[in-house]
């Protein structure tokens, strides 16, 4: 069985956000506890089991996403992955769709390789701020909004650019007060950095310390950005030690999330 490591939301190797990536064969999954091995062995924020599903059927192909910990509702990284290796095998011509545990999701390929994923935009709410976890990143946030139920995270906007690349978080304690993750995000320092918002993602309770370019965090993040900065297309920079751009198009109930894919490791996964 063959596994790759592709690094997504970058045009170049050992930037962006590495994702395992599997092909399944058959009709079924194999073991929740396999597939989670497998993941706990490539140890990226997430690995994609993905498998063609019969003609008829109401998406082309299943796809789920693990953790080294858990199994999740949405990853936006690992599906760019998972299109990247599905297109470059000659599996998909240019359009893929996913049964997931969000729904249906459809992602599609350009010429020049930009893939486009089609996700559901997260529904803001404002949220109190636990005190303690506040005090765990270390910020004093102007708004705090939980993300709703596909990726239940807390969305903390700050002051600036500066504190965002700036945080050191407590992470133990990030992990005990969290169900998924903590995004915090602030405004570009200026107009010629290239992109409009930064942000940085942490995710320790489910096993996932800082995640280098986080997609679903990008379905909270533009609808957020899109009615501060009145446009409802934007450039997000992930601020993580690899770095990321996603471009991102606000659709109503949808958010569009575009960017490259670079394959580093093709291999084998022995049973």
């Amino acid at each position: 069985m063959r596994i790759r490591i592709v690094d997504a939301f970058t045009d170049r190797p050992f930037a962006g956000n590495p994702a395992g990536v599997v092909v399944l064969e058959g009709d079924a999954y194999p073991s929740d506890e396999w597939m989670l091995q497998v993941a706990a062995e490539v140890k990226h924020a997430e690995t994609a089991f993905v498998r063609r599903l019969p003609d008829g059927s109401e998406t082309g192909w299943a796809l789920r996403w693990f953790t080294p910990a858990v199994e999740v509702a949405l990853c936006g990284h690992a599906t760019l992955a998972t299109t990247h290796v599905l297109h470059r095998a000659g599996l998909i011509e240019g359009r893929a769709t996913y049964g997931t545990l969000s729904g249906v999701l459809t992602a599609s390929v350009a010429a020049d390789g930009l893939i486009t994923l089609d996700f559901p935009t997260a529904p803001l709410s404002p949220i109190d701020a636990d005190p303690e976890l506040v005090a765990a990143l270390g910020i004093d946030p102007r708004t705090v909004l939980h993300t709703g139920p596909n990726t239940d995270d807390l969305l903390f906007e700050v002051a600036d650019e500066k504190t965002v690349r700036a945080l050191e978080p407590d992470l133990r304690t990030v992990a005990r007060l969290t169900r998924r993750g903590v995004i915090v995000t602030a405004a570009a320092a200026g107009p010629a950095s290239g992109y409009d918002f930064v942000s940085r993602f942490f995710a320790p309770a489910v096993g996932v310390d800082e995640d280098p370019v986080t997609g679903s965090a990008h379905t909270a993040l533009t609808p957020f950005w899109a009615e501060r900065l009145g446009r409802t297309e934007l450039t997000g920079y992930q601020a993580s030690p690899r770095g990321g751009l996603v471009r991102v198009a606000l659709k109503g109930d949808r958010t569009h999330l575009s960017g490259h894919a670079v394959t580093t490791l093709d291999g084998t996964l022995l049973p």
